[in-house]
This record gives structure tokens, sequence and C-alpha cells, in this order.
């Protein structure tokens, strides 16, 4: 095992990037398996929504016994009031884990820029060497225009260093063609192309200086609901009733979040008919049932299920372009009464 007493220097730091379901998470959880076994790695992670999953989700993965380290940052933008709520938790995050590398997934909705803007800055130009920059893309999705005239969507492929386009076994028709067109418009002249499913790709991909700069990407913002004073619900404590809820709007987009306590445990039954049910842009959850501890992914192509060693409580966050007002009864109609 390394020793890790020196000082933080020069972390190889990859920003891994792309809009809402394209398997960012995936990819991560991929890349952290073909890691080093002698090799510490960080990952920091922000959700648009206020509750967080993907922590739990990662570290359910991947415990810190295997070198990983996870730190969230929910609430939509990383990088509100001059990146002050990613500057503290990346800070931590470096501390605490001493990584040999340092991979930062940006929400789906929130523009990259901003993010290399913070690691660009003086107080990490020793400490962490930014490498290739990774856009996720469906190319399925350049057939619907609130994608591919999205601000954000654009912006996350103006940034790239590499285009990684998953899902390419779900592809049937000129996906490829449209893609190698829309990138010709939006992308870097030397953006690297490579077709991908299930978020596999070479790790090798990760290596090498990125070449892009604050300059590459247009000058517009993202906006959420978040604010840096605003104190994040995924850190307040849980109330008697056992349940907290959370919206965030932002981009065109809503996010519906729950806390639950681990002393309410779900129908495996019930809660899948639920989650398979969903008319949604996006879910993720975590969920303790009396048939064990459980991941949930719902993206445009189909519901998918993990089955985790542990969490500290139920969560999910349901991302669509309205709130449904029955998604907290339907929820809570899915306890397992036995446990209540």
């Amino acid at each position: 095992m390394k020793a890790h007493t020196t000082a933080i220097h020069a972390v190889p730091t990859n920003i891994i990037t792309g809009f809402l379901g394209v398997g960012k998470t995936s990819a991560i959880l991929h890349l952290l398996k073909n890691k080093a076994a002698d090799e510490r790695w960080a990952v920091l992670v922000n959700e648009f929504g206020e509750i967080g999953v993907d922590g739990s989700l990662f570290a359910g993965q991947h415990p810190e016994s295997e070198e990983v380290f996870i730190r969230e940052v929910p609430g939509g933008c990383m990088c509100c009031a001059a990146g002050l709520p990613m500057q503290i938790a990346l800070n931590q995050l470096l501390s605490r884990a001493k990584p040999d590398r340092l991979l930062i997934e940006p929400t789906g909705l929130g523009h990259p820029k901003e993010v290399l803007e913070v690691l660009s800055s003086e107080h990490y130009r020793d400490v962490l060497s930014l490498q290739k920059i990774l856009t996720l893309v469906d190319a399925r999705k350049l057939a619907d225009a609130r994608y591919r005239e999205h601000s954000t969507f654009q912006q996350q492929i103006a940034i790239a260093d590499v285009l990684v386009a998953n899902k390419q076994d779900l592809y049937s028709g000129n996906e490829q063609l449209l893609l190698e067109d829309y990138a010709r418009q939006y992308a870097r002249p030397e953006v690297a192309l490579v077709f991908s499913q299930n978020g596999q790709f070479a790790p090798q991909l990760l290596d090498g200086a990125t070449s892009a700069s604050i300059a590459t990407a247009s000058s517009s913002h993202h906006h959420s609901g978040h604010t840096a004073n605003k104190e994040l619900v995924a850190d307040l404590p849980m109330p008697d009733s056992g349940f907290l809820k959370a919206c965030n709007k932002g981009e065109g987009f809503i996010s519906s979040g729950w806390r639950i306590s681990p002393q309410h445990v779900f129908s495996y039954d019930k809660l899948f008919a639920f989650l398979s049910g969903l008319h949604a842009e996006r879910m993720k959850a975590v969920f303790i049932t009396e048939q064990g501890v459980f991941a949930y992914n719902l993206s445009s192509d189909a519901l998918t299920e993990m089955e985790l060693d542990d969490c500290l409580e139920s969560r999910i966050e349901i991302i669509a372009d309205r709130e449904d007002a029955s998604w907290q009864e339907q929820l809570m109609a899915c306890l397992n009464e036995d446990y209540t």
C-alpha cells in the first residue's frame, strides 16, 4: 500500500460530464472497478436534487476499505457563490483521501465551465493536474430539440477532450452521423470520439492534460434553486416523522426528493411497481426493503436495480419537467406494514 504522508500535489483530475440519464454514474462505477488495488481514488459528485443519492450508491459498491473516497455536493450547482460549496467539499475530500486520482461528476444540468473555473483557480494550481474532460452523450437524444438546443448540452460538448457516445448498442439509425455533424458544430476540432455501451470504456481515456480552457465554453451560467447560504436537506437532522422532502428547479426541470429514516422499511414488490410506473426524465434511489438494500436507476431506456451491502437511510430523487402531486402518497403506500 502506498504511503500518503506528503503534501497533496498535482493530483490527476478528470471531469466526467454529460446530460441527464446518459450513464455517468455507470461509467464511474466501471472505472472504480478497474482501478489499481494500491491506488486511492476520490470522487466528488454533484446532484441537481437537494437530497443526494449517488454518494450512497458509490459507497454501497466501493467502500473506503477499497481505497475509494466519496463526497457529495447536493442541491444543483456545485459552484454557487464563486464555487464555495464545491471548494469546501473538495478540500475536505482531498484532505481525507489524499488520492492518486480525482473524478468529478457535475450534475447533468450543470455547466461544466463553472467547475473548470474553480479547478483552474490559483488555489488549486499546484494541488490538481487537470486531465482529459470526458463528456458522455447519447446520440439518440440529438433528435430531441430539448437536448440538441439546450445550452448545457451544448456546453458539455464544447468543453470535451473526449466525446464518449454511450449506449451504442441501442442505436438503430444514423445516430453516429448526427453526432459527428453536431460535434463539428459545437466541439473543438481536436476532440476524440469513441463509442461505448453500459458506460464501459478504456481507463486510458482519462490520461493526458486537458486542452480545454475557461474560454472554451460560452459565458452562460447555470441557475438552480440552491444558494450558498441555504442549509441542505441532505445535512438536516431527521425529524420524528422519519421523512424529509425537498425540491429544486432550474434549467427547465424540477427535482422532488425524499429522505426516509431506516426505521421505515419498504415493501420490495410495492416499491418496484411504483418505480416501474414513474413518468420522469430521471430517477435515482436507494431503499431499505424487507428483502435487503437496493439501488434503483430510471432513465428513458429502463429501470435498473442493484443490490447494495448497506445504506444509512432510504433516499429518492425524481427529476421531471413537472411534479406529480401524488408521488409522495404513492411512495408512502409502498411501506411494509409489518415494519411500521
